[in-house]
């Protein structure tokens, strides 16, 4: 096969030299077209620049000589429509239903050109004026917005706000009614549960805990703990999770703060709770505490009540008998007295003694075990001192009888067997002398004094020898005397004692167990 020459190839339909010519017109052509626009295109820039120069000119003119107020602006929009779907009255009419059917604002008025608002009119606050004005801004095709709505101030006579108030809180009054009714059924049933459970609690603490105060403190605190529980609950269905955790825990700071603001009576408190736990004492007993001696009346939270020996009632405070040496003088039935005597030289000191010893052993109130004593405590400058110790029963006698009647038998015995109980020397001076008496020869050398005679009284010698008489008034203890004269004097309330009164079967035991006649 011949090989066919691109020169002359007849689907191309030109030669190698046509070719040629053909793309050397089409260059010239292109030079001459490319020279054609960059002419036109320079003729073109002034041009438009002069047209630009022309439109801003227009618009300067156009502009208005005086800025708007600020209240009047509002934020351009982000993008502005070149072509909106939304005619101008579409917008104000819509925007002018919207205003007048919220009724917020008077006598409002929309004007719309060019996608730009006008509004106009008055209205009560800055948030209704500030609403109306972001409702014309996202509304569909608004260019900008011209708020030009007048806020008016109240009057002064407006009650309108007080009134809207006053509906306000009605109507959150009638929304908290189904919370106020659970809340009152809630704590009716914790205060029922609390006293239930305080009941409880005294009935368990009541073979274990002998102190009144301490068991009425315990039980107490129980129901106290139950009706917090109720608290907790109505607080947190309120809502006010933060206030229940504090009114929790915020009771122990409470009770520190009252504690340290009322430092006196908390003390006095303390006092007699750990006096009602450690009963140094109960109701009628004799004792001598800061200092005063009495028949115990009461002990309360503040103060021990103390009828006294003269009749008097007095309170003491609770810390001041905590703190102070108490000297119960009923505690043991047995209580021991004593005094002195002085003899003469003259006088055989063991003659005195069983003179002594035997007015003791015969006396229906000196307890023979522990048995009496007669001893001898010094030689003084002009007798001999003797010390008497005797034991009596202190609940069934009065010391004080006792010991009035023991002293005036012992005197009787030696006044009958001629005992002499000289008194301390002491210097006399005689101006006109001393009248000088003799003796009978057997007295004076007897070396003692003669046997006085009683002086004859109306008393019999049998009454005389008494145990007691008159005078003395027996010798039985005052107490139950003094305690109703307490009750006359100032009539004590028996629920505010902390003690055990002399009812009850401990001290009832005890009180009898105490009372019983010793053997003589």
């Amino acid at each position: 096969m011949a090989r066919r020459s691109w020169s002359s190839h007849p689907l191309l339909g030109i030669t190698t030299s046509g070719f040629v010519k053909t793309s050397m017109r089409l260059d010239a052509d292109l030079r001459i077209v490319l020279v054609a626009a960059l002419f036109v295109g320079s003729c073109c820039v002034p041009i438009a620049s002069l047209r630009a120069q022309e439109a801003n000119a227009a618009s300067s003119e156009s502009r208005p000589t005086s800025i708007p107020d600020e209240a009047e602006l509002a934020p351009a929009v982000a993008k502005v429509d070149v072509t909106p779907t939304a005619l101008d009255d579409e917008i104000a009419d819509r925007l002018q239903r919207v205003l007048k059917a919220t009724e917020w604002f008077i006598d409002p008025k929309v004007r719309v050109d060019e996608g730009v608002v006008f509004l106009s009119g008055a209205t009560t606050s800055d948030e209704l004026k500030k609403w109306a004005g972001d409702l014309a801004r996202n509304t569909q095709d608004v260019v900008a917005v011209v708020n030009r709505l007048e806020v008016r101030e109240p009057s002064l006579w407006d009650f309108g706000p007080a009134w809207s108030g006053l509906v306000a809180l009605w109507r959150d009054v009638l929304r908290s009614l189904p919370l106020f009714v659970f809340a009152a059924v809630v704590l009716l049933l914790a205060g029922g549960a609390g006293v239930l459970a305080t009941r409880g609690a005294r009935s368990f603490f009541r073979p274990r805990i002998r102190a009144k105060l301490l068991r009425n403190v315990a039980s107490r605190a129980v129901g106290v703990l139950v009706m917090l529980v109720g608290i907790y609950i109505v607080l947190r269905v309120a809502g006010l999770t933060q206030l229940a955790l504090t009114v929790i825990g915020g009771t122990g700071l409470i009770g520190l703060a009252v504690g340290i603001a009322f430092r006196d009576i908390t003390e006095n408190f303390l006092a007699s709770l750990f006096l009602s736990m450690q009963h140094p004492f109960e109701t009628g007993d004799l004792v001598e505490m800061a200092g005063v001696i009495g028949y115990v009346q009461q002990l309360n939270m503040r103060t021990t009540m103390l009828m006294t020996l003269d009749g008097n009632l007095v309170q003491i405070p609770n810390a001041s008998v905590y703190k102070s040496n108490i000297r119960n003088f009923t505690a043991n039935a047995n209580r021991r007295e004593d005094f002195v005597v002085g003899i003469g030289y003259d006088d055989a000191i063991h003659e005195a003694q069983e003179i002594v010893r035997r007015v003791l052993v015969e006396h229906p109130a000196v307890l023979s075990d522990p048995e009496p004593s007669v001893l001898v405590e010094a030689l003084g400058r002009a007798t001999v001192t003797l010390r008497i110790y005797f034991w009596l029963d202190g609940r069934a006698h009065s010391w004080l009888k006792v010991r009035s009647s023991v002293i005036r038998l012992v005197k009787l015995a030696f006044q009958k067997h001629g005992i002499s109980m000289p008194d301390e020397a002491r210097e006399f001076i005689f101006p006109q002398g001393v009248p000088v008496v003799m003796l009978d020869s057997r007295e004076a050398g007897l070396g003692r004094h003669p046997k006085r005679e009683i002086k004859a009284t109306n008393a019999s010698p049998s009454d005389l020898e008494a145990p007691s008489t008159q005078a003395e008034g027996g010798l039985t203890s005052e107490a139950r005397v003094i305690e109703a004269q307490a009750q006359q004097v100032q009539p004590l309330r028996e629920d505010e004692n902390l003690l055990e009164g002399p009812g009850d079967s401990a001290s009832s035991s005890k009180k009898a167990e105490g009372s019983l006649p010793s053997s003589k």
